[in-house]
């Protein structure tokens, strides 16, 4: 298979994945080691095509949600719904709140979250425990006392910041499961667990992105180094392809998720993580 077929298939994946709560890098790592395929997860350059391509699917949010953004960045300070000054319990607020919980102690802990992105045995318990707790959430919280994210409060900001920490030190927990299934168990609907998730999403993984594609470019003494100035033009067109795709498949996920959980839920999301999980713990080797 061709690298251009290799990142518009990485992008595909990344976009499909990266906002349904079934964990991106569970996916990719999984399809990188395919036979027909077997890229090596410590190869410099597609670990920075990864970052890259998750860095497209990220974008896409801050775009497609740009009114929503515009209007909450214009209201600040003031509750767009009573019109009275509120900072703490602000959108723009809540959001840096959770974002804030879960970064501290996911930058302690990165050497955990190395090790643990190794480990199959890791991202199939964690596929399949979160797959139990969606189901587990989706099934019993239903019965929400906070339809709209303007409604929300800091103390269920911070409890979706402080079980993001799960996804970032137990790859396949997925970030979106995380936030969507805090959020319900927090008192959230399922349309503002999703859409809190969504805009939580923005400062995590822009800076997690960020920090990531900084340690792949300026690696530590016992790793591979990767310099951009010394890449190919085949190497910078298989990064643009990856990264534009990812965009453009994101965008669609995101729309129709909306849609799809206005109407439905979560559990069918919860079952393909409890299959893909057990595949991962009784088929792979450990």
């Amino acid at each position: 298979m061709t690298d251009y077929l290799l990142a518009s298939l990485f992008g595909v994946i990344e976009g499909v994945t990266e906002f349904l709560p079934v964990s991106s890098t569970a996916h990719l790592r999984l399809v990188k080691a395919l036979p027909f395929i077997h890229i090596p997860l410590t190869d410099p350059y597609w670990k920075m095509f990864d970052v890259v391509i998750q860095l497209g699917a990220v974008l896409c949010l801050p775009i497609y949600f740009r009114k929503r953004i515009a209007d909450f960045l214009r209201t600040f300070p003031l509750n767009p719904l009573t019109g009275k000054r509120d900072v703490l319990n602000h959108p723009v607020t809540l959001t840096l709140i959770a974002f804030f919980v879960t970064a501290g102690p996911a930058f302690l802990l990165k050497k955990v979250i190395s090790h643990n992105l190794e480990s199959p045995q890791v991202i199939g318990s964690a596929l399949l425990i979160g797959g139990v707790v969606m189901w587990v959430a989706d099934v019993l919280f239903t019965k929400p006392r906070t339809t709209d994210i303007n409604q929300m409060n800091w103390p269920q900001a911070a409890w979706v910041g402080a079980v993001q920490i799960l996804s970032a030190v137990f790859p396949g927990t997925s970030r979106s499961m995380s936030t969507i299934a805090s959020g319900q168990t927090a008192g959230l609907s399922r349309s503002a667990a999703l859409e809190f998730s969504f805009f939580v999403s923005i400062p995590t993984m822009f800076v997690a992105t960020g920090y990531d594609l900084l340690k792949t470019l300026k690696p530590g003494p016992d790793e591979a180094a990767l310099s951009t100035f010394t890449m190919s033009v085949h190497q910078w067109l298989t990064l643009a392809i990856g990264f534009t795709v990812s965009f453009f498949v994101a965008w669609a996920v995101v729309a129709w998720f909306m849609s799809w959980v206005r109407r439905r839920g979560f559990v069918p999301f919860a079952v393909y993580r409890i299959v893909l999980g057990l595949a991962i713990l009784f088929l792979l080797p450990h």
